[in-house]
Protein backbone atom coordinates (compact mmCIF):
# COMPACT_ATOMS: atom_id res chain seq x y z
CA UNK A 1 0.00 0.00 0.00
CA UNK A 2 1.12 3.51 -0.85
CA UNK A 3 2.44 5.92 2.10
CA UNK A 4 -0.45 7.85 3.18
CA UNK A 5 -1.04 11.02 5.32
CA UNK A 6 -3.91 13.37 6.09
CA UNK A 7 -7.64 12.90 6.07
CA UNK A 8 -10.10 12.24 2.32
CA UNK A 9 -13.27 11.91 2.39
CA UNK A 10 -15.84 11.68 -0.71
CA UNK A 11 -19.39 11.61 0.06
CA UNK A 12 -20.55 14.44 -2.55
CA UNK A 13 -21.98 15.86 0.43
CA UNK A 14 -19.71 19.29 1.45
CA UNK A 15 -20.27 19.27 4.98
CA UNK A 16 -18.69 15.84 4.93
CA UNK A 17 -15.83 16.49 2.36
CA UNK A 18 -14.70 19.77 3.42
CA UNK A 19 -14.69 19.40 6.95
CA UNK A 20 -11.30 18.15 7.22
CA UNK A 21 -9.74 20.94 4.83
CA UNK A 22 -11.26 23.32 6.85
CA UNK A 23 -9.55 22.29 10.15
CA UNK A 24 -6.50 21.68 8.98
CA UNK A 25 -6.81 25.50 7.60
CA UNK A 26 -7.44 26.21 11.09
CA UNK A 27 -5.19 24.20 12.55
CA UNK A 28 -2.41 25.42 10.73
CA UNK A 29 -2.88 29.02 11.46
CA UNK A 30 -2.83 27.78 15.12
CA UNK A 31 0.89 26.43 14.68
CA UNK A 32 3.33 27.45 17.30
CA UNK A 33 7.04 26.94 16.21
CA UNK A 34 9.20 28.37 19.23
CA UNK A 35 13.37 27.97 19.74
CA UNK A 36 14.40 27.02 23.50
CA UNK A 37 17.69 25.85 24.14
CA UNK A 38 18.64 26.38 20.57
CA UNK A 39 15.99 23.51 19.79
CA UNK A 40 12.77 23.88 17.44
CA UNK A 41 9.95 22.93 19.56
CA UNK A 42 6.56 23.02 17.78
CA UNK A 43 3.23 23.23 19.28
CA UNK A 44 -0.51 24.11 18.96
CA UNK A 45 -1.77 27.37 20.70
CA UNK A 46 -5.11 28.31 22.17
CA UNK A 47 -6.76 30.61 20.56
CA UNK A 48 -7.15 32.68 23.41
CA UNK A 49 -3.00 32.89 24.27
CA UNK A 50 -0.18 32.82 22.45
CA UNK A 51 1.10 30.02 24.42
CA UNK A 52 1.32 25.92 23.97
CA UNK A 53 -0.48 24.61 26.56
CA UNK A 54 -0.55 20.80 27.02
CA UNK A 55 -4.36 20.55 27.59
CA UNK A 56 -5.14 22.24 24.05
CA UNK A 57 -1.73 20.39 22.62
CA UNK A 58 -2.95 17.12 23.34
CA UNK A 59 -6.65 17.74 22.57
CA UNK A 60 -5.53 19.11 19.05
CA UNK A 61 -2.96 16.47 18.40
CA UNK A 62 -6.70 14.39 17.55
CA UNK A 63 -6.69 16.49 14.22
CA UNK A 64 -2.68 18.10 13.80
CA UNK A 65 -1.52 14.55 13.95
CA UNK A 66 -2.81 13.57 10.12
CA UNK A 67 -0.94 16.52 8.55
CA UNK A 68 2.07 17.22 10.62
CA UNK A 69 4.76 15.05 10.89
CA UNK A 70 6.44 16.67 14.03
CA UNK A 71 4.29 15.66 16.55
CA UNK A 72 6.40 14.20 19.40
CA UNK A 73 8.97 17.77 19.94
CA UNK A 74 5.96 19.66 21.64
CA UNK A 75 5.62 16.44 24.00
CA UNK A 76 9.42 15.59 24.51
CA UNK A 77 9.55 19.48 25.56
CA UNK A 78 7.12 19.26 28.39
CA UNK A 79 9.13 15.82 29.45
CA UNK A 80 12.71 17.31 29.33
CA UNK A 81 11.34 20.45 32.02
CA UNK A 82 9.38 17.53 34.25
CA UNK A 83 9.98 18.68 37.85
CA UNK A 84 11.72 15.98 39.78
CA UNK A 85 8.83 15.87 41.54
CA UNK A 86 6.65 14.77 38.69
CA UNK A 87 5.29 17.76 38.14
CA UNK A 88 4.41 18.97 34.70
CA UNK A 89 3.68 22.74 33.28
CA UNK A 90 0.71 23.77 32.15
CA UNK A 91 2.08 25.72 29.19
CA UNK A 92 5.19 27.28 28.05
CA UNK A 93 5.58 30.61 25.87
CA UNK A 94 8.87 32.98 24.30
CA UNK A 95 6.26 35.35 23.60
CA UNK A 96 5.17 38.30 25.65
CA UNK A 97 1.82 37.16 27.31
CA UNK A 98 -0.19 40.67 28.40
CA UNK A 99 0.92 43.31 25.37
CA UNK A 100 1.30 46.42 25.49
CA UNK A 101 2.11 45.95 29.40
CA UNK A 102 4.69 43.08 29.47
CA UNK A 103 6.93 43.57 26.10
CA UNK A 104 9.62 40.70 27.75
CA UNK A 105 9.75 38.11 25.15
CA UNK A 106 11.77 35.22 27.48
CA UNK A 107 10.96 31.97 27.67
CA UNK A 108 8.09 31.42 30.29
CA UNK A 109 7.11 28.19 32.07
CA UNK A 110 4.07 27.94 33.99
CA UNK A 111 2.18 26.03 36.50
CA UNK A 112 -1.37 26.85 37.17
CA UNK A 113 -1.57 25.71 41.26
CA UNK A 114 -5.29 24.74 41.27
CA UNK A 115 -5.00 22.96 38.23
CA UNK A 116 -5.39 18.91 38.52
CA UNK A 117 -6.04 18.08 34.73
CA UNK A 118 -2.16 18.66 33.34
CA UNK A 119 -0.37 15.23 34.07
CA UNK A 120 -3.19 12.92 32.49
CA UNK A 121 -3.19 15.49 29.27
CA UNK A 122 0.56 14.76 29.32
CA UNK A 123 0.14 11.22 29.15
CA UNK A 124 -2.42 11.26 26.14
CA UNK A 125 -0.40 13.80 24.47
CA UNK A 126 2.29 11.51 24.77
CA UNK A 127 0.24 8.14 23.44
CA UNK A 128 -1.19 10.24 20.72
CA UNK A 129 2.41 11.00 19.60
CA UNK A 130 3.30 7.45 19.64
CA UNK A 131 0.71 6.24 17.96
CA UNK A 132 1.09 8.67 15.02
CA UNK A 133 4.76 8.37 15.06
CA UNK A 134 5.04 4.82 15.50
CA UNK A 135 8.49 5.38 17.50
CA UNK A 136 8.62 2.31 19.92
CA UNK A 137 12.30 3.36 21.46
CA UNK A 138 10.74 7.02 22.11
CA UNK A 139 7.70 6.09 24.01
CA UNK A 140 9.59 3.12 25.97
CA UNK A 141 12.17 5.91 26.98
CA UNK A 142 9.09 8.37 28.00
CA UNK A 143 7.77 5.89 30.25
CA UNK A 144 9.51 6.44 33.80
CA UNK A 145 8.49 10.62 32.89
CA UNK A 146 4.84 9.36 32.34
CA UNK A 147 5.06 7.12 35.59
CA UNK A 148 6.22 9.84 37.65
CA UNK A 149 3.81 12.08 36.54
CA UNK A 150 1.11 10.13 37.30
CA UNK A 151 2.72 9.41 41.05
CA UNK A 152 3.03 13.06 41.60
CA UNK A 153 -0.93 13.49 40.91
CA UNK A 154 -1.95 10.51 43.40
CA UNK A 155 0.47 11.39 46.17
CA UNK A 156 0.32 14.98 46.39
CA UNK A 157 -2.28 16.59 49.06
CA UNK A 158 -3.21 19.20 46.65
CA UNK A 159 -4.50 16.60 43.91
CA UNK A 160 -5.47 13.68 45.49
CA UNK A 161 -8.45 12.72 48.09
CA UNK A 162 -7.82 9.24 50.19
CA UNK A 163 -10.81 9.45 51.34
CA UNK A 164 -13.24 9.08 48.22
CA UNK A 165 -9.51 7.47 46.09
CA UNK A 166 -9.87 10.22 43.68
CA UNK A 167 -8.07 13.34 42.20
CA UNK A 168 -9.43 16.27 43.83
CA UNK A 169 -8.79 20.42 43.24
CA UNK A 170 -9.89 23.75 44.06
CA UNK A 171 -13.35 24.46 43.09
CA UNK A 172 -12.97 25.99 39.37
CA UNK A 173 -15.36 25.68 37.08
CA UNK A 174 -14.96 22.21 35.44
CA UNK A 175 -11.70 21.95 34.10
CA UNK A 176 -10.91 25.68 34.18
CA UNK A 177 -7.91 27.42 36.12
CA UNK A 178 -8.88 29.92 38.47
CA UNK A 179 -10.84 28.98 41.57
CA UNK A 180 -13.86 30.13 43.61
CA UNK A 181 -12.94 32.77 46.60
CA UNK A 182 -16.04 33.44 47.90
CA UNK A 183 -15.87 36.84 46.74
CA UNK A 184 -12.06 37.38 48.69
CA UNK A 185 -11.27 38.88 45.44
CA UNK A 186 -11.70 40.76 42.57
CA UNK A 187 -9.74 38.85 40.31
CA UNK A 188 -8.86 35.18 38.90
CA UNK A 189 -7.54 33.22 41.89
CA UNK A 190 -4.92 30.58 40.73
CA UNK A 191 -3.69 30.02 43.89
CA UNK A 192 -3.89 27.39 46.66
CA UNK A 193 -4.48 28.93 50.08
CA UNK A 194 -6.11 28.59 53.00
CA UNK A 195 -9.39 29.56 51.98
CA UNK A 196 -9.28 26.96 49.22
CA UNK A 197 -12.74 25.43 48.83
CA UNK A 198 -11.47 21.79 47.84
CA UNK A 199 -14.08 18.96 46.19
CA UNK A 200 -14.03 16.71 43.11
CA UNK A 201 -14.51 17.31 39.74
CA UNK A 202 -15.47 14.66 37.48
CA UNK A 203 -13.54 15.82 34.79
CA UNK A 204 -10.09 15.25 36.09
CA UNK A 205 -10.73 11.98 37.42
CA UNK A 206 -12.51 10.57 33.77
CA UNK A 207 -8.69 12.08 32.30
CA UNK A 208 -7.16 9.88 34.69
CA UNK A 209 -8.95 6.61 34.30
CA UNK A 210 -7.94 6.89 30.51
CA UNK A 211 -4.41 7.99 31.49
CA UNK A 212 -4.55 4.24 33.43
CA UNK A 213 -5.96 2.64 30.57
CA UNK A 214 -3.46 4.35 28.32
CA UNK A 215 -0.23 3.20 31.04
CA UNK A 216 -1.67 0.01 30.87
CA UNK A 217 -1.63 -0.72 26.77
CA UNK A 218 2.17 1.26 26.66
CA UNK A 219 3.55 -1.42 29.10
CA UNK A 220 1.75 -4.11 27.21
CA UNK A 221 3.58 -2.62 23.89
CA UNK A 222 6.84 -3.10 25.61
CA UNK A 223 6.46 -6.38 27.37
CA UNK A 224 5.93 -5.33 31.01
CA UNK A 225 2.57 -7.05 31.54
CA UNK A 226 2.56 -7.41 35.20
CA UNK A 227 2.96 -3.58 35.23
CA UNK A 228 0.11 -3.47 32.38
CA UNK A 229 -2.48 -5.27 35.21
CA UNK A 230 -1.45 -2.72 37.87
CA UNK A 231 -2.58 -0.12 36.11
CA UNK A 232 -5.81 -1.67 34.62
CA UNK A 233 -6.70 -2.60 37.72
CA UNK A 234 -5.92 1.23 39.09
CA UNK A 235 -8.00 2.45 36.14
CA UNK A 236 -11.08 -0.03 37.62
CA UNK A 237 -10.89 1.14 41.15
CA UNK A 238 -10.85 4.65 39.99
CA UNK A 239 -13.67 4.22 37.74
CA UNK A 240 -16.15 2.59 40.74
CA UNK A 241 -14.79 5.49 42.71
CA UNK A 242 -15.88 8.21 40.16
CA UNK A 243 -19.49 6.41 40.41
CA UNK A 244 -20.20 6.37 43.58
CA UNK A 245 -18.55 10.14 44.60
CA UNK A 246 -20.00 12.14 40.97
CA UNK A 247 -22.74 10.06 38.82
CA UNK A 248 -26.04 11.87 40.24
CA UNK A 249 -28.40 8.94 37.64
CA UNK A 250 -28.43 11.50 34.86
CA UNK A 251 -24.89 12.78 34.67
CA UNK A 252 -22.05 13.33 36.48
CA UNK A 253 -22.13 16.16 39.42
CA UNK A 254 -19.95 19.16 38.32
CA UNK A 255 -18.74 19.12 41.89
CA UNK A 256 -19.02 17.28 44.95
CA UNK A 257 -17.19 19.15 47.54
CA UNK A 258 -14.99 18.47 50.44
CA UNK A 259 -15.02 21.66 52.30
CA UNK A 260 -18.46 22.95 52.41
CA UNK A 261 -19.89 26.44 50.59
CA UNK A 262 -23.42 27.68 49.44
CA UNK A 263 -23.15 29.79 45.99
CA UNK A 264 -26.27 31.83 46.31
CA UNK A 265 -28.36 31.88 42.66
CA UNK A 266 -27.34 28.55 41.23
CA UNK A 267 -28.91 25.43 41.40
CA UNK A 268 -25.57 23.63 41.80
CA UNK A 269 -27.25 19.85 41.53
CA UNK A 270 -28.40 20.75 37.85
CA UNK A 271 -25.46 21.75 36.71
CA UNK A 272 -23.97 20.01 33.28
CA UNK A 273 -20.59 20.75 32.66
CA UNK A 274 -18.34 19.70 29.80
CA UNK A 275 -16.43 17.19 30.99
CA UNK A 276 -19.51 14.92 30.60
CA UNK A 277 -19.20 13.65 27.13
CA UNK A 278 -15.62 13.47 27.91
CA UNK A 279 -16.18 11.13 30.46
CA UNK A 280 -17.82 8.55 27.77
CA UNK A 281 -15.02 8.71 24.91
CA UNK A 282 -12.64 8.30 27.36
CA UNK A 283 -14.28 5.25 28.32
CA UNK A 284 -15.06 6.25 31.72
CA UNK A 285 -18.83 6.09 31.66
CA UNK A 286 -20.44 2.73 30.82
CA UNK A 287 -22.81 2.42 27.73
CA UNK A 288 -25.61 3.28 30.46
CA UNK A 289 -24.43 6.22 31.54
CA UNK A 290 -23.23 7.35 28.11
CA UNK A 291 -26.91 6.68 26.84
CA UNK A 292 -28.20 8.86 30.33
CA UNK A 293 -25.90 11.56 29.53
CA UNK A 294 -26.82 11.71 25.35
CA UNK A 295 -30.74 12.19 26.39
CA UNK A 296 -29.50 15.01 29.12
CA UNK A 297 -28.31 17.32 26.10
CA UNK A 298 -30.94 16.51 24.25
CA UNK A 299 -33.67 17.44 26.81
CA UNK A 300 -31.71 20.58 27.59
CA UNK A 301 -31.54 21.53 23.54
CA UNK A 302 -35.32 21.66 23.54
CA UNK A 303 -35.31 23.99 26.32
CA UNK A 304 -32.57 26.31 26.09
CA UNK A 305 -32.72 29.38 24.49
CA UNK A 306 -28.88 29.22 23.54
CA UNK A 307 -28.43 28.42 19.98
CA UNK A 308 -26.56 24.96 20.76
CA UNK A 309 -26.46 22.76 23.64
CA UNK A 310 -22.42 22.82 23.55
CA UNK A 311 -22.68 24.42 27.22
CA UNK A 312 -19.42 24.74 29.12
CA UNK A 313 -21.68 24.91 31.93
CA UNK A 314 -25.17 24.60 32.69
CA UNK A 315 -27.04 26.81 34.23
CA UNK A 316 -24.34 28.74 34.89
CA UNK A 317 -22.73 30.78 37.76
CA UNK A 318 -23.84 34.41 38.84
CA UNK A 319 -22.51 37.15 36.87
CA UNK A 320 -18.67 37.62 38.00
CA UNK A 321 -18.49 35.48 41.42
CA UNK A 322 -15.68 33.89 39.91
CA UNK A 323 -13.66 37.38 40.79
CA UNK A 324 -13.66 39.40 36.77
CA UNK A 325 -16.81 40.86 35.93
CA UNK A 326 -16.21 39.81 32.57
CA UNK A 327 -16.93 36.33 33.27
CA UNK A 328 -21.37 36.99 33.12
CA UNK A 329 -23.73 34.32 32.63
CA UNK A 330 -23.13 32.61 28.86
CA UNK A 331 -19.22 33.89 28.48
CA UNK A 332 -16.07 32.00 27.99
CA UNK A 333 -16.43 28.60 30.50
CA UNK A 334 -19.39 30.20 32.32
CA UNK A 335 -21.78 29.09 30.65
CA UNK A 336 -20.37 29.69 26.95
CA UNK A 337 -21.29 27.67 24.08
CA UNK A 338 -17.72 25.74 22.90
CA UNK A 339 -17.71 23.42 19.64
CA UNK A 340 -15.17 21.56 21.64
CA UNK A 341 -18.01 20.43 23.88
CA UNK A 342 -19.92 19.62 20.36
CA UNK A 343 -17.36 17.38 19.03
CA UNK A 344 -16.93 15.76 22.20
CA UNK A 345 -21.02 15.14 22.21
CA UNK A 346 -20.89 13.81 18.43
CA UNK A 347 -18.01 11.76 19.08
CA UNK A 348 -19.91 9.69 21.91
CA UNK A 349 -23.33 10.02 19.98
CA UNK A 350 -21.86 7.98 16.95
CA UNK A 351 -20.42 4.98 19.59
CA UNK A 352 -23.54 5.08 21.44
CA UNK A 353 -26.39 4.42 18.94
CA UNK A 354 -27.27 8.32 18.65
CA UNK A 355 -25.71 8.17 14.91
CA UNK A 356 -28.37 11.22 13.86
CA UNK A 357 -27.57 13.41 16.78
CA UNK A 358 -23.70 12.50 15.75
CA UNK A 359 -24.21 13.76 12.12
CA UNK A 360 -26.95 16.95 13.14
CA UNK A 361 -23.80 18.15 15.10
CA UNK A 362 -21.41 17.75 12.48
CA UNK A 363 -23.53 19.17 9.77
CA UNK A 364 -24.59 22.26 11.98
CA UNK A 365 -21.00 22.75 12.55
CA UNK A 366 -19.98 23.11 9.18
CA UNK A 367 -22.73 25.63 8.43
CA UNK A 368 -21.23 27.86 11.03
CA UNK A 369 -17.92 27.85 10.40
CA UNK A 370 -19.13 27.56 6.26
CA UNK A 371 -20.84 31.18 6.47
CA UNK A 372 -17.80 33.28 7.26
CA UNK A 373 -14.55 30.60 7.66
CA UNK A 374 -14.26 31.24 11.09
CA UNK A 375 -14.48 29.15 14.26
CA UNK A 376 -14.06 30.77 18.25
CA UNK A 377 -13.42 29.09 21.29
CA UNK A 378 -16.46 29.78 22.82
CA UNK A 379 -20.20 31.87 21.45
CA UNK A 380 -22.50 33.43 23.70
CA UNK A 381 -25.51 31.55 23.36
CA UNK A 382 -27.35 34.27 21.37
CA UNK A 383 -24.67 33.35 19.02
CA UNK A 384 -22.14 36.22 19.35
CA UNK A 385 -18.37 35.50 18.87
CA UNK A 386 -16.39 35.65 22.04
CA UNK A 387 -13.67 38.78 21.68
CA UNK A 388 -10.68 40.23 23.76
CA UNK A 389 -13.32 42.28 25.55
CA UNK A 390 -15.56 39.84 26.66
CA UNK A 391 -12.75 37.30 27.64
CA UNK A 392 -10.33 37.02 30.50
CA UNK A 393 -7.55 35.78 27.60
CA UNK A 394 -5.12 38.40 25.62
CA UNK A 395 -6.44 36.81 22.22
CA UNK A 396 -9.86 35.28 20.49
CA UNK A 397 -8.66 33.94 17.23
CA UNK A 398 -11.32 32.99 14.94
CA UNK A 399 -9.15 29.42 14.04
CA UNK A 400 -10.29 27.51 17.41
CA UNK A 401 -8.30 24.75 17.05
CA UNK A 402 -9.80 23.06 20.17
CA UNK A 403 -12.88 22.72 18.94
CA UNK A 404 -12.72 21.94 15.34
CA UNK A 405 -10.24 19.27 16.28
CA UNK A 406 -12.83 17.40 18.09
CA UNK A 407 -15.34 17.62 15.77
CA UNK A 408 -12.68 16.51 12.56
CA UNK A 409 -12.29 13.57 15.47
CA UNK A 410 -15.86 12.86 15.42
CA UNK A 411 -15.75 13.12 11.60
CA UNK A 412 -13.00 10.48 11.56
CA UNK A 413 -13.57 8.14 14.25
CA UNK A 414 -17.74 8.59 14.23
CA UNK A 415 -19.26 8.99 11.16
CA UNK A 416 -16.11 7.35 8.88
CA UNK A 417 -15.59 4.87 11.41
CA UNK A 418 -11.99 4.78 11.66
CA UNK A 419 -10.36 3.91 14.81
CA UNK A 420 -6.88 3.39 15.44
CA UNK A 421 -6.75 0.97 18.45
CA UNK A 422 -3.11 0.29 18.32
CA UNK A 423 -0.19 1.74 17.26
CA UNK A 424 -0.39 3.15 12.97
CA UNK A 425 -3.31 1.33 12.26
CA UNK A 426 -1.59 -1.65 13.24
CA UNK A 427 -4.97 -3.15 15.18
CA UNK A 428 -7.85 -0.70 13.83
CA UNK A 429 -11.45 -0.23 13.44
CA UNK A 430 -13.55 0.37 10.84
CA UNK A 431 -16.81 1.20 11.38
CA UNK A 432 -18.46 3.59 8.44
CA UNK A 433 -21.79 5.15 9.37
CA UNK A 434 -22.90 6.78 6.73
CA UNK A 435 -26.33 5.24 6.22
CA UNK A 436 -27.18 7.58 9.47
CA UNK A 437 -26.52 10.56 6.93
CA UNK A 438 -28.01 9.38 3.99
CA UNK A 439 -24.90 8.36 2.43
CA UNK A 440 -24.79 5.66 0.31
CA UNK A 441 -21.31 5.65 -1.62
CA UNK A 442 -17.95 6.94 0.49
CA UNK A 443 -14.64 6.86 0.26
CA UNK A 444 -12.24 7.35 2.91
CA UNK A 445 -8.26 7.08 3.32
CA UNK A 446 -7.15 8.38 6.77
CA UNK A 447 -3.20 8.52 7.54
CA UNK A 448 -0.50 9.44 9.94
CA UNK A 449 2.38 12.47 8.32
CA UNK A 450 4.73 10.95 11.27
CA UNK A 451 4.50 7.23 10.06
CA UNK A 452 2.97 7.32 6.49
CA UNK A 453 0.97 4.80 7.34
CA UNK A 454 -2.38 4.75 6.97
CA UNK A 455 -5.61 2.89 6.63
CA UNK A 456 -8.77 3.59 4.13
CA UNK A 457 -11.65 1.88 2.42
CA UNK A 458 -14.78 2.58 0.24
CA UNK A 459 -18.31 1.72 0.52
CA UNK A 460 -21.38 1.13 -1.09
CA UNK A 461 -24.99 0.49 -0.03
CA UNK A 462 -26.42 -1.64 -3.04
CA UNK A 463 -29.92 -2.61 -1.39
CA UNK A 464 -29.48 -6.36 -1.55
CA UNK A 465 -26.12 -5.66 0.07
CA UNK A 466 -23.06 -3.62 1.96
CA UNK A 467 -19.73 -3.73 -0.43
CA UNK A 468 -16.75 -2.50 1.17
CA UNK A 469 -12.92 -1.98 -0.15
CA UNK A 470 -10.76 -2.20 2.33
CA UNK A 471 -7.16 -1.12 2.35
CA UNK A 472 -4.37 -1.25 5.06
CA UNK A 473 -0.92 -2.31 5.95
CA UNK A 474 -0.37 -5.56 7.91
CA UNK A 475 -3.28 -4.73 10.01
CA UNK A 476 -5.95 -6.51 12.30
CA UNK A 477 -8.95 -4.41 11.42
CA UNK A 478 -12.35 -4.87 13.44
CA UNK A 479 -15.10 -4.48 11.33
CA UNK A 480 -18.52 -2.95 12.76
CA UNK A 481 -20.79 -1.99 10.43
CA UNK A 482 -23.93 -0.01 10.42
CA UNK A 483 -26.98 -1.69 8.17
CA UNK A 484 -30.09 -0.29 6.83
CA UNK A 485 -33.17 0.26 9.26
CA UNK A 486 -34.85 -3.42 8.85
CA UNK A 487 -31.68 -4.65 7.43
CA UNK A 488 -30.27 -8.08 8.38
CA UNK A 489 -27.07 -9.96 7.30
CA UNK A 490 -27.67 -13.22 5.36
CA UNK A 491 -23.89 -13.48 4.88
CA UNK A 492 -20.29 -11.90 5.22
CA UNK A 493 -17.33 -12.74 2.41
CA UNK A 494 -14.28 -11.98 1.62
CA UNK A 495 -13.16 -12.94 -2.02
CA UNK A 496 -14.32 -16.30 -2.12
CA UNK A 497 -14.26 -17.09 1.75
CA UNK A 498 -17.61 -16.90 4.21
CA UNK A 499 -16.54 -14.95 7.22
CA UNK A 500 -17.88 -15.88 10.79
CA UNK A 501 -19.89 -12.74 11.97
CA UNK A 502 -22.14 -11.55 14.57
CA UNK A 503 -24.97 -8.76 14.90
CA UNK A 504 -25.02 -6.40 17.36
CA UNK A 505 -27.44 -3.91 18.75
CA UNK A 506 -26.53 -0.42 19.70
CA UNK A 507 -28.91 1.41 21.03
CA UNK A 508 -31.85 1.28 17.87
CA UNK A 509 -28.95 0.65 15.61
CA UNK A 510 -27.78 -2.86 13.98
CA UNK A 511 -24.13 -3.59 13.17
CA UNK A 512 -22.39 -6.65 11.50
CA UNK A 513 -19.29 -7.76 13.11
CA UNK A 514 -16.45 -9.73 12.09
CA UNK A 515 -12.58 -9.31 12.05
CA UNK A 516 -10.07 -9.68 9.52
CA UNK A 517 -6.38 -8.91 8.93
CA UNK A 518 -5.66 -6.68 6.15
CA UNK A 519 -2.63 -6.69 4.24
CA UNK A 520 -2.92 -4.96 1.21
CA UNK A 521 -6.64 -4.55 -0.84
CA UNK A 522 -9.64 -6.75 0.49
CA UNK A 523 -12.50 -6.78 -0.70
CA UNK A 524 -16.07 -7.55 1.70
CA UNK A 525 -19.35 -8.34 0.82
CA UNK A 526 -22.52 -7.92 2.77
CA UNK A 527 -25.62 -9.90 1.84
CA UNK A 528 -28.65 -8.92 3.32
CA UNK A 529 -32.28 -9.90 3.52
Amino acid sequence: MAARSDVTIRTGRPAFDALPRQVRAFLERDRLDVVVDGQRVRGYRTPDARSIWIRDHSDMMRGFRYFDPDVKSAVTHFADTQAASGRIFDYFTTFPEKPPGERENWTKYVRVPVEADVEYRFVKGAYLAWQASADDEWIERLLPRLEKALAYIRQHPWYWNDQHGLAKRAYTIDTWDFAYTAGRHDWLQFQIDADTYWGVMHGDNSGYYEAFRLMAALHRRVGDTARADWWDARAETLRDNLTRCCWNGRFYTHFVKLKPVTIAGVDEASQLSLSNPMAINRGAADHAQAVAILQEYGRRRTCTPAFAEWFSIDPPFPDGVFGDGRLVAGAYCNGGIMPLVGGELARAAFEHGFEAYGVDILERYARMIGERGETYLWYFPDGRASTVETSTSPDALPTDGWGSSAMLWALVEGLAGIVDRGCAFDDATIAPRWLAAGVEEAEVSVGYAASQRGIGYQFRALGDRVVLDADAEASNVRFHILLPPGAHPRGVRCGARDLEFRVTSVEQSVYVDFGLPVDGAVGIQIALR
